[in-house]
């Protein structure tokens, strides 16, 4: 029995070192992604004509994009579950020039200078943030569940407030906490990663990478998008 004990520690050393080097493959891979998706909002947002965009968000247009990006994010999360990474990507590509057409009405409105600066300050938000997840040796999980509650909480008020309260101070106070739970989630995210590569049994590199790009993602353009509300100057 001690001979078996034996025999297993070389196998767990293993293993572990395994998963070190593919933890640091996955965080690498998933910041380039983002990256590369990034790249590609910025692309749509400011190559696709603002007039036609706001021609794609009238009428029942609008719900067909915000039901149709809502369906890619399922359609990913299920394909990364079936460690599909090619389709996982073309989703992934599909909604970061979906979310750049979205964009394109927002350089229409805010002037170009303020923009550059409010975007600066998302990119220098986020990088602490996120290394901060990635360094810190405190258990954000409970911190993360809070967070994701907080963001539902979020999503309700703010459909309220379009459709019902319609206030400009509402407002104003729902991009402070969305800056909030965005700021924390980014943290969150980055710190999953790890939880995500260790956690995985036969989920592939590329899968992995991708799901934590999608994440960190959505975590930086929406804190973009609060941060606009709240320091973009208008035209």
């Amino acid at each position: 029995m001690q001979g078996g004990f034996e025999a297993e520690e070389p196998v767990k050393k293993t293993l572990a070192d395994f998963k070190s080097i593919m933890y640091e493959e996955v965080v690498v891979k998933s910041y380039l992604f983002m990256v590369a998706a990034l790249l590609i909002t910025a692309f749509a947002a400011f190559t696709v004509s603002p007039y036609a965009a706001i021609k794609m968000l009238t009428g029942y247009n609008f719900y067909l994009l915000m039901f149709g990006e809502l369906g890619i994010v399922f359609a990913s999360n299920w394909a990364i579950s079936k460690n599909n990474a090619v389709l996982a990507g073309i989703l992934y590509t599909i909604y970061a020039y979906l979310t750049g057409v979205l964009l394109s009405v927002i350089c229409m409105i805010y002037t170009g200078s303020s923009l550059v600066k409010v975007f600066l300050l998302t990119a220098g938000m986020f990088l602490i943030m996120a290394v901060y997840g990635l360094v810190t040796k405190k258990d954000l999980t409970k911190m993360g569940n809070i967070l994701i509650m907080a963001l539902w909480g979020l999503i309700l008020a703010t459909v309220f407030n379009m459709f019902i309260f319609r206030g400009s101070m509402v407002d104003f106070a729902l991009s402070i906490v969305g800056v909030l739970i965005f700021t924390g989630l980014t943290a969150y995210d980055s710190q999953k990663i790890k939880e995500n590569v260790y956690m995985a049994n036969d989920s592939n590199v590329l899968c992995l990478s991708l799901m934590g790009a999608f994440e960190l993602y959505l975590d930086f353009v929406n804190l973009f998008l609060k941060l606009v509300r709240l320091f973009g100057k208008k035209k």
